[in-house]
């Protein structure tokens, strides 16, 4: 029977004999969430599967029965997969769908199937499920963003780029050390994905509407079968909470800032102005008028993807924010951010670790760079400090009134004169050649966490343990 097709009996059936009549078409449509939630059609599924063994076990519908409605459970699930059912918006959600579907199959068993639970606990039992799927698909594609992050950090772990703040140029690095913080970064979203799972992991399942049932059920069964920790403690919090929804917009809009920041600095290191990677044609598209061009299209669109998370974060919780206990229909507008936010952050990470892997890194560029802003400012202020003990304020100047004498002459720090150097600080000896080169800068910054390149590599090693991340 279609949507079309559907007598106004049953349009309103489903609320029972309080009505008379069907709703309004407008009503239908404002109502209806079937066109999005039809998603939640395998979390419905497993929880009812759930429900109707813990409703046999206890006594309150016969194993009969239970074997009846799996049998027809099993064979929706099928038709849906296979693109054979057709969805109602009369019968409004994924869960009027699914029992109406089943009530044709195995007719009276699955009238029984509701009994002690409400669309309530029942949503908010789906919803929860698919989040913590979604979750763990998250944390493995984010595993491979930072696997492929690791190896491309391993390859130039002795690649000089400039550091940058401000964008100015600031010190030198390598640009296996760069990458490195991505991995980091990357890691405290897997910790908050992996903690907003943790809470979510409770079972709404068995609240009904709001205040719990009057049949001797078993939620801790349901919990246990669905692979729920424990049922959660207040049937009126129960269908009434979306934090775990808010806690995935959450972590997803941090990772999608995070994968936005790296997109754009290769934006820049892709422009003429910097070279300091290509992108292959697989990651890049051309220009409508200008043939020379070649757009990084996929960093861009990664850079604007935090708009559409963030803009679903921002959404839900003005939903919530006003909302009374227990359950409102406000709720159902909890699920589209959601899944809009969970397609963006997918095709995101997807195309962020693609490009990761893609780029070509261009060193020639990167130490070419280092030849301007004077990137060794810094050592020269260190090493008056530590060999000549000057307090390092005053190292600071000293060390700026050489630079302004190099900016003068149009050269490096290493390309001035000791005489010229000892100008302006008569005890700068001979061993300040030895600290004004990039690679010797790079070299001595061995501290914990530091761009020497043996650093490097040992938090490359530590990071795939932490991690559980293998070598390539």
């Amino acid at each position: 029977m279609t949507e079309k097709d559907t007598p106004d009996s049953a349009k309103s059936s489903i609320w029972g004999g309080r009505f008379s009549s069907g709703p309004s078409q407008l009503m239908q449509d404002i109502n209806a969430s079937i066109d999005y939630d039809k998603r939640l059609y395998r979390q419905d599924i497993a929880g009812s599967r759930a429900h109707a063994s813990m409703l046999a076990a206890c006594g309150i519908i016969s194993e009969s029965d239970r074997d009846a409605i799996h049998g027809g459970l099993d064979t929706i699930g099928a038709e849906i997969a296979a693109g054979d059912f057709t969805f109602s918006a009369a019968l409004e959600d994924i869960h009027m769908n699914i029992e109406s579907r089943l009530a044709e199959l195995i007719g009276e068993p699955a009238r029984r199937l509701h009994t002690a639970r409400s669309r309530n606990d029942q949503v908010a039992t789906d919803f929860r499920l698919w989040v913590r799927e979604l979750i763990d698909s998250v944390d493995e594609a984010l595993a491979g963003l930072q696997a492929v992050l690791l190896r491309r950090a391993e390859e130039h772990a002795d690649t000089l780029m400039p550091g940058f703040t401000h964008l100015q140029t600031a010190q030198p690095v390598t640009f296996g050390f760069h990458l490195m913080a991505y991995v980091e970064m990357f890691g405290r979203d897997r910790g908050r994905f992996a903690d907003a799972r943790a809470r979510l992991n409770e079972s709404p399942l068995g609240a009904a509407a709001l205040a719990g049932t009057g049949f001797p059920t078993d939620r801790q069964m349901t919990a246990e079968l669905l692979g729920f920790d424990r049922p959660m403690a207040n049937a009126m919090d129960a269908v009434s909470d979306r934090d775990f929804a808010l806690e995935f917009l959450s972590s997803a809009a941090i990772c999608a800032v995070h994968m936005s920041r790296l997109a754009e600095e290769m934006v820049i290191w892709c422009s003429d102005r910097f070279g300091f990677i290509a992108l292959s044609d697989a990651f890049t598209t051309g220009s409508s008028i200008m043939p020379q061009k070649r757009n990084p299209d996929a960093a861009e669109l990664v850079r604007a993807k935090p708009g559409r998370i963030i803009g679903a974060l921002n959404g839900l919780l003005i939903v919530l924010k006003g909302l009374p206990l227990a359950y409102g229909k406000d709720m159902q507008e909890d699920k589209e951010g959601v899944f809009d936010a969970a397609d963006a952050l997918g095709i995101a990470l997807a195309a962020t670790t693609g490009m990761v892997a893609d780029m070509t890194a261009r060193p020639e560029n990167m130490r070419a760079a280092l030849e301007q802003g004077f990137p060794t400012a810094t050592d020269l202020a260190d090493y008056l400090v530590r060999d000549l003990g000057l307090p390092f304020r005053e190292a600071h100047h000293v060390s700026g009134s050489i630079v302004a004498i190099a900016a003068g002459k149009g050269c490096d720090l290493d390309a001035l004169s000791l005489e010229e150097m000892q100008q302006v600080e008569p005890r700068i000896t001979a061993a300040v050649m030895d600290i004004l080169s990039c690679e010797a800068a790079v070299a001595m910054r061995r501290s914990f966490g530091g761009t020497a390149p043996d650093e490097v590599r040992a938090r490359i090693a530590e990071a795939r343990a932490r991690y559980g991340i293998g070598a390539a």
